[in-house]
C-alpha cells in the first residue's frame, strides 16, 4: 500500500517536471535537483514516533501495546489526522496514511499537514475501563509531539468521540492552563466537538457521487459530448438512468453515505446491497436503510445476519457472505471498509461501474490500473474520503474562537468547500487522459510543491 502512494507521487512530479509552466524560474540542473530533493521530501515522513504503552488490565495481567504517531509533512499547518484503534495497524500503514491525508489536506485546501496514529489492539476485547487507560497512556507517551498547534489527532477506525473526549480531558490534565479544546478533533459536541462531524465523511462520499453524476454532467454537459475521453463516455451512459448502489461496511461512514443515498432528492439511486465483517445483505428493489442503521445502532454496530433478525425488523434481504457486496452487478460500489479490498487476484469479478473509495486505499495498484483501462470511474479516497478532515478543521477554527455553528451551517461549509475542489479536478478528468486519482494527486503535488519552494525547502 505505502508504494502506491509514492508511485502516484513520482508519476505526478514526473509530469510537472516536463511541464514548463511549472516553476518556470527553475531551470537546467537546478531543476532536476529541486525535483529530487522534492521526491525525498513527499516519499518520506518528517517523524516516526514509536512506544509501547504500558497498560495494567483488570485481571491483573499488564499488556505492554504498540502504538504509534507518525507526521508527514507539515509545510501547509499543524500535522492532523486520525488515531486507529485495531489489531492489523502497523507502521507502514501508519506512514502511508500520514502521507495521504498530507496530499488531501493540499488538495482541499485544508490548512494542514499529514499525520496518522495507531494502537495495535482489538477494542472488543478490552473493557471501557481499559480503553480509557489505553488512550489516557497514548497521550502521556506522546504529549510532546501533539498538541493544537503542532500535531492535531482525530478518530479512525476503532475510535470514536468518547476515545477524543478522553484523549483531550488528559492533555488538558498534562498541560494545565494551555489552550487545549483544538488538541484533539472528533469530540463529542458537549466538549467542543462540532455538529455534523461523525457524519461528515459518509456525507462527503456521497456528495462527491451525487455532485459527479447530478449537478456536473448537467451543468457541463457540452464538455462531456465532445470529448473522445472514455470515463465521460462512462458517465454519459449513466445520465438520467436510476443507479443502483451497493456499499462495502456499515460503519460511520458507510452506514451514513447509504443513508444520504436513501434520502437523496437530487440522483435517482437505491441501496441494493450493504456489507459489514459478517455478512452481505442484497435485495434487488432495495434495501430499508434507516431500519438497517436503527438495528445497528442497537447491536453493537452489526448488521443483521439471520432471516429472524430480519423478520424482527421487517427488512427484506437475502443473506450471503461479506465479500459477495465487492462482485454484484450493481452501477456504483462504494467502498468503506477497509484498504486492499479489490485487489489482482479479484479484480476481474467486479461488475460496478463507479467505484467510490469511502476507505482509505481499498483499491490496489494493479487493480486500479486493470479498472481504469476498462473505463471503469473510480474516485479516489483522496477526493471522496476528505469530509471528516474538513469539518474536523471547522471543530479546531470553532475551539479557537468559542463560537460555534449549526449542524446546517457545518454541513454548508462542508460542502461548498468540497464543490470547489470537484469544480478545480473534473473537468481535468474529464478532459485529460489520466484516471481521477492521478488527476487529484497532480493538482495536490502541485500546490505542496510550490509551497515547499517557497518555504526555500528544495535547496
Amino acid at each position: 500500500m505505502i508504494s502506491q502512494t509514492r508511485d502516484i507521487v513520482q508519476k505526478s512530479l514526473d509530469a510537472l517536471l516536463e511541464d514548463e509552466h511549472f516553476l518556470p524560474e527553475l531551470q537546467g540542473e537546478a531543476r532536476k535537483q529541486s525535483f529530487t530533493s522534492l521526491t525525498a521530501i513527499l516519499s518520506t515522513p518528517n517523524h516516526i514516533h514509536k512506544s509501547f504503552l504500558r497498560v495494567p488490565l483488570e485481571n491483573g495481567r499488564v499488556d505492554r501495546i504498540p502504538a504509534f504517531r507518525v507526521q508527514h509533512n507539515n509545510a501547509l499547518g499543524p500535522y492532523k489526522g486520525g488515531i486507529r484503534f485495531h489489531e492489523m495497524v502497523n507502521e507502514d500503514e501508519v506512514v502511508n496514511l500520514a502521507s495521504l491525508m498530507t496530499l488531501k489536506n493540499s488538495l482541499h485546501d485544508v490548512p494542514f499537514g499529514g499525520g496518522k496514529g495507531g494502537i495495535i489492539i482489538n477494542p472488543r476485547e478490552y473493557t471501557d475501563k481499559e480503553l480509557n487507560l489505553i488512550a489516557k497512556k497514548y497521550v502521556q507517551y506522546f504529549s510532546d509531539v501533539i498538541g493544537p498547534d503542532k500535531d492535531i489527532p482525530a478518530p479512525d477506525m476503532g475510535s470514536g468521540e468518547r476515545e477524543m473526549d478522553w484523549m483531550m480531558a488528559e492533555y488538558k490534565s498534562i498541560h494545565p492552563g494551555y489552550p487545549y479544546r483544538g488538541s484533539f478533533t472528533g469530540k463529542s459536541v458537549i466538549n467542543g466537538g462540532s455538529l455534523g462531524r461523525r457524519e461528515a465523511t459518509g456525507k462527503g462520499v456521497y456528495f462527491t457521487l451525487r455532485y459527479m453524476m447530478h449537478d456536473f454532467i448537467k451543468n457541463q454537459k457540452n464538455l462531456l459530448t465532445k470529448t473522445d475521453n472514455v470515463f465521460a463516455k462512462t458517465a454519459l451512459n449513466y445520465e438520467n438512468k436510476p443507479l443502483t448502489i451497493s456499499v462495502q461496511g456499515f460503519g460511520n461512514v458507510g452506514s451514513v453515505a447509504a443513508l444520504e443515498a436513501y434520502q437523496s432528492t437530487h440522483l435517482q439511486n437505491k441501496v441494493v446491497a450493504v456489507s459489514d465483517r459478517n455478512v452481505t445483505l442484497y435485495n434487488a428493489d432495495g434495501l430499508d436503510i434507516p431500519a438497517l442503521v436503527e438495528f445497528t445502532m442497537r447491536n453493537k454496530g452489526d448488521l443483521p445476519v439471520t432471516d429472524d433478525q430480519l423478520k424482527e425488523i421487517d427488512v427484506k434481504a437475502d443473506i450471503s457472505d461479506r465479500e459477495d457486496v465487492l462482485y454484484l452487478d450493481v452501477d456504483v460500489l462504494i467502498l468503506a471498509a477497509l484498504e486492499d479490498q479489490i485487489h489482482k487476484d479479484n479484480v476481474e469479478k467486479v461488475k460496478a461501474g463507479i467505484i467510490v473509495e469511502g476507505a482509505n486505499a481499498p483499491v490496489t495498484t494493479e487493480a486500479d490500473e486493470f479498472l481504469s483501462d476498462k473505463g471503469i470511474i473510480i474516485v479516489p479516497d483522496i477526493l471522496a474520503n476528505a469530509g471528516g478532515v474538513i469539518v474536523s478543521y471547522f471543530e479546531w477554527l470553532q475551539g479557537r474562537e468559542t463560537q460555534f455553528y449549526s449542524e446546517d451551517e457545518v454541513f454548508k461549509l462542508l460542502f461548498e468547500k468540497m464543490q470547489t475542489t470537484l469544480d478545480t479536478v473534473l473537468p481535468q478528468f474529464f478532459g485529460d487522459p489520466f484516471p481521477l486519482r492521478q488527476n487529484c494527486y497532480i493538482h495536490s503535488v502541485t500546490k505542496l510543491s510550490t509551497i515547499l519552494y517557497r518555504q526555500g525547502k528544495l535547496y
